[in-house]
């Protein structure tokens, strides 16, 4: 993907280094589960608070609860891009190993801002920009406090994405979906969550879901992901348009959809797959989901609430 030198959003948080505000000063703490592109929806904090705890113990003896916890997924203060930070001291200190992604990440968010803004000034609709929150260790949300271990996940309690640059290197390394196009699909599923709470759908679906059993909100999760993961390829298809992406790249934002299925995931981490305890959709779902806003560009092509999936 040819983003360097391209312009980049100032929608960002950059909470790297503060600790997040996390309880009882631990550097790095629990999560909610396990790579994975989430929305963190509202209620159920009981749920967090407690897998929180369990990974939180885990990392403090030592242990690293990625493998075993896969499963999903605040004063605004804006910081522009910068290359080095300042010391308490106010001497700029040297540049952090991972400010080329974090600009990277900046980049990718404002060509989301710009894609979306004009989709939905085309149906007559203003598009309200999200916030991108990059963060150490944990961090502190409307949803709650979350964890690197949780990895990137939105909020629409405060309608903003949150990221521990860490997570790129997961992806690479332990899930072997590399590429600056595969971590480009990361943010933009999460900027179509962001899409699905402005739409309305994210609300509707926390509303419906108070009345659901297990297996029934789990299905509708999984076409909530899926849409997203379509609306993460619309924005590919105009990304393509701009000249931006390079031979190769679909590949490789096709093969992070495939490595981070539900299927893909529970082999991986246990051996087997339980079917009914997926909620963001098997491998071939969120690889053909993408797809298909990748060769359409339309909104409409990602209902995947009145089309079979």
């Amino acid at each position: 993907m040819r983003w360097q030198g391209r312009e980049e959003s100032d929608n960002v948080e950059d909470r790297r280094g503060s600790g997040g505000g996390a309880p009882g000063g631990f550097g790095r703490g629990g999560g909610l589960g396990g790579p994975g592109f989430r929305v963190v929806r509202g209620g159920g904090l009981s749920g967090i608070i407690m897998l929180g705890a369990i990974a939180l113990v885990l990392w403090m003896v030592g242990i690293n609860p990625l493998p075993l916890l896969f499963g999903d997924g605040s004063v605004q203060t804006t910081q522009a891009p910068s290359a080095s930070r300042t010391s308490a001291g106010g001497g700029a200190t040297a540049p952090r190993a991972d400010d080329e992604a974090a600009s990277f990440s900046r980049v990718v968010l404002k060509e989301t801002e710009e894609v979306w803004s004009g989709i939905f000034q085309a149906a007559g609709q203003t598009y309200k920009k999200p916030t991108l929150v990059l963060f150490d260790g944990q961090v502190k949300s409307a949803c709650g406090f979350a964890s690197a271990a949780s990895g990137p996940f939105y909020c629409p309690g405060d309608q903003k994405v949150y990221i521990d640059l860490s997570f790129y290197n997961e992806l690479d390394k332990r899930f072997g979906a590399s590429g600056d196009f595969a971590h480009a699909y990361v943010l933009s599923h999460e900027v179509g969550h962001h899409v699905q709470n402005l739409l309305g759908i994210l609300p509707k679906f926390n509303q419906m879901r108070q009345s659901m059993s297990e297996a029934q909100s789990n299905a509708m999760s999984v076409r909530v992901e899926l849409q997203a993961d379509c609306f993460a390829g619309v924005w590919g298809k105009f990304t393509a348009q701009k000249g931006l992406l390079e031979q190769g790249d679909l590949e490789e934002a096709l093969n992070a959809a495939h490595q981070i299925g539900d299927d893909t995931l529970q082999k991986r981490a246990q051996g087997y797959v339980v079917p009914e305890s997926f909620n963001h959709g098997t491998a071939a779902q969120r690889s053909t989901w993408f797809k298909r806003g990748f060769d359409t560009g339309k909104v409409e092509a990602c209902d995947t609430f009145n089309n079979p999936i």
